[in-house]
């Protein structure tokens, strides 16, 4: 019977790195933003204000289209950049999206009634949470000394 250095019912912690922990928090981002929009859908008059082209007070028209699908597309494309960007702008890009996306969430409340206000501040509430997590990640993300850096140049030539 052999013998272990663990206490006995602890867990390994796994060191998780930084792109995959902004590459989820992204991916979390998403899903709430998603269903945030999808959930708009069941309040009373929201498709009937739709079929009349209008969505928060906004014309449905090909500028409102190109915006909203921009608005998704960069937190979207955020996931990907996370995970493959260089270290360096990865966490000057995280920085700033994360930064411009906190207005954006805490807009999606503007003229909204007090029956919905549990829902929009839930919503608001996680997905600022999420950005925080985000900016707090890539504001501390880890340095690599020279001589670290060094040696793992001379690993990856290897």
């Amino acid at each position: 019977m052999t013998s272990s250095s663990t206490t006995a019912g602890a867990f390994q912690e796994a060191r998780l790195p930084v792109r995959a922990k902004l590459a989820a928090a992204w991916t979390s981002f998403m899903f709430l933003y998603i269903y945030v929009d999808y959930l708009a859908l069941y309040k009373p008059g929201f498709i009937d204000g739709i079929r009349g082209g209008v969505v928060h007070e906004f014309d449905t028209g090909p500028t409102f289209v190109g915006l909203a699908l921009t608005l998704m597309a960069i937190p979207i494309l955020m996931i990907l950049l996370s995970a493959t960007l260089p270290a360096r702008v990865n966490r000057v890009t995280n920085l700033v999206v994360a930064a411009l996306y906190i207005p954006v969430s805490i807009y999606n409340a503007d003229g909204e009634s007090w029956t919905y206000s549990f829902f929009y501040g839930l919503s608001i509430g996680l997905e600022v949470l999420l950005l925080a997590f985000v900016l707090r990640a890539a504001w501390t993300w880890p340095w690599t000394t020279r001589t670290t850096a060094a040696r793992d140049l001379a690993q990856a030539q290897v």
